[in-house]
């Protein structure tokens, strides 16, 4: 779906869509204010939703001041922070919400995917083009071989982004050379896990097989590096994916994405991907244009560990950042880290207790012993953990670990939190539960793969319930969605639809008692989405003394049926009260 994008003041909007029926939406009245603190504006006349509590609670009127939310409640009440200088913006019966929150959004990758040619199994929606999606071996090599032959450069690296094998068949440095002998061609997977090389890139990226000569996660001989391959490769081609100039095009259109689907803060955990100075000079760059949004960055522990020489070396370098590099809009969050368990559920390499039904077997990201000692070093120093964890078995790996930690130091909200969660079974759920551990779940995985793993890989039963939402919310566990885009288009009412409907790209209604109700929907892209971040008491609910950051919604998501949910248009957004 798609929103025009809308940088206009939200009053001004509102009123030129209806002046010739209503008053002018800044009028402002004579009426003397009884109290001595006036807002800066009011809005009113519409459903104003504040997710501020367990049901669905409406205001009839906010009150801004600096930026901050000064007066939630009645109209009369709103009323007392009036004067001549209040700015009055009638919704003209529109639904204000929250900002959404996206709490898993990759900058870094948006830049590079985002400029770059696109070519995966389907649509992908730009805010002024449509990529579209494209299935089968044959009509994917002539897409990529056509893409090639118009744009491909013999000086630098040409990436092409979205390749799956389910859906393309199978791919190879011998056959990208056939199709490129002289351009540098990267293929980079759907996962953005792994990526396949051409002789041409190979040899302008600098790299030799001796590199690589303990990896276990690099195929030389197919040009394919994938998990810990592509972790290590990413730091040795970070010249090829920080071209300045198409990096901060990529991040000019994430911008895009993020104001026209009513986003008000995105996080990115796992920053830095390749190189941490000239990742945060670009995003610095794009993030000073001041666009109406909030960014915040949780350390990668594990390419720090990378980076830094070892686990110590990288705790250290986090209790650095928040005071070198936070800005007014960029802010490291203090005392948090990113940590990786098993591979990424669109490689089908996330570990499975039952495997695969064809015999391959999933892939660590981070060696096991390795994974444990850094699990233990952040939580003895009382970090709030965040590990990205897709399998059964990769998960079980979090939760036994972990369990171990708090046997030993055990620690009250702590607040760990896995992220994506793609199977899991009900037992787990109530592990995650007993220990305490939010959940941040990416929806979207049933939309774009229960048909095709239920068929490949993983068989009907843990295909048709991947991401098993109500399991955790039965339990009360703290639920957030994220798009960690680009797993996931950049819309959260799309992520909130696939949750509340459970229908596939095949039209597929899969474990319907796996559905999950469109409130608890909402507060996953809002007030549940902050908590993830330990951000609740600043943002993702209309309450005074919070940032004033709205969504503007053409209709009510609580008033309509739930299968139109993702189609809801949003026509604009207010960001600390501008």
């Amino acid at each position: 779906m798609t929103f025009p994008v809308l940088f206009l003041p939200l009053a001004f909007l509102l009123a030129a869509s209806s002046a010739a029926d209503a008053p002018p939406q800044t009028a402002k009245s004579s009426v003397v204010p009884t109290v001595k603190t006036v807002a800066n504006s009011i809005y009113f006349g519409g459903d104003i939703l504040t997710m501020a509590t367990d049901a669905a609670q409406y205001a009839e009127a906010v009150a801004v001041l600096n930026g901050k939310i000064l007066y939630v409640g009645t109209n009369k009440g709103a009323l007392l922070h009036q004067s001549d200088e209040t700015t009055m913006v009638d919704l003209k019966g529109k639904t204000m919400m929250p900002g959404f929150i996206e709490p898993h959004l990759h900058p870094s990758i948006a830049a590079i995917m985002l400029p770059n040619e696109i070519i995966a199994p389907y649509d992908w929606v730009l805010p002024d083009e449509t990529k579209r999606g494209v299935q089968g071996h044959d009509n994917y090599i002539n897409r990529i071989t056509e893409s090639i032959k118009t744009n491909a450069q013999s000086d630098s690296v040409y990436f092409i982004w979205g390749y799956h094998q389910l859906w393309h068949g199978e791919l190879s440095r011998e056959l990208l050379n056939n199709i490129a002998p002289d351009q540098p061609v990267a293929i980079i997977h759907r996962s953005f896990h792994e990526i396949y090389l051409n002789d041409a890139a190979i040899a302008a990226i600098g790299i030799e097989e001796a590199d690589f000569q303990n990896n276990p996660q690099v195929d030389w001989e197919a040009g394919h590096f994938y998990e810990g391959g592509w972790l290590a490769l990413v730091p040795r081609m970070a010249s090829s994916l920080l071209d300045i100039e198409r990096y901060l095009e990529g991040l000019s259109i994430m911008s895009q994405l993020v104001i026209q689907n009513g986003i008000t803060t995105i996080a990115e955990p796992g920053f830095p991907s390749a190189n941490f100075e000239a990742e945060y000079a670009l995003l610095k760059l794009e993030m000073d244009k001041l666009p109406p949004y909030s960014v915040y960055l949780i350390p990668n522990g594990t390419q720090l560990y990378r980076m830094k020489g070892g686990n110590k070396e990288a705790l250290a370098f986090t209790r650095t950042l928040d005071a070198k590099y936070n800005t007014e809009n960029i802010q490291f969050l203090p005392n948090q880290i990113k940590l990786f368990s098993d591979g990424a559920i669109y490689s089908q390499l996330m570990q499975m207790e039952d495997g695969y039904t064809d015999g391959h077997d999933g892939e660590w990201m981070t060696p096991p012993a390795l994974f444990e000692e850094q699990l233990s070093l952040y939580w003895d120093n009382d970090y709030k953990i965040h590990v990205h964890a897709n399998g059964d078995l990769g998960i079980q790996q979090v939760l036994d670990f972990n369990r171990a930690d708090q046997i030993r130091n055990p620690r009250a909200d702590h607040r760990l939190t896995l992220h994506h969660m793609g199977y899991f079974t009900d037992a787990q759920a109530q592990q995650v539960a007993d220990l305490g551990m939010d959940a941040s779940v990416n929806p979207y995985y049933l939309w774009a793969l229960a048909d095709k793993y239920s068929a490949m890989g993983l068989g009907e039963e843990r295909a048709e319930n991947l991401v098993r939402v109500n399991s955790l919310a039965e339990r009360n566990v703290p639920i957030s969605f994220h798009s960690d885009f680009s797993m996931a288009p950049m819309e959260p009412l799309t992520l909130a639809w696939t949750a509340v409907n459970r229908v596939t790209s095949q039209g597929s209604k899969f474990s319907q008692d796996q559905r999950v109700d469109v409130y608890t929907a909402l507060q996953a892209i809002t007030i549940n989405a902050a908590r993830v971040l330990n951000l609740e008491d600043e943002i993702g609910s209309i309450e005074v003394g919070k940032n004033a950051n709205f969504v503007l919604l053409d209709e009510n998501p609580l008033k309509m049926e739930p299968i139109a949910l993702k189609d809801i248009e949003v026509l604009g957004t207010v960001y600390r009260g501008e």
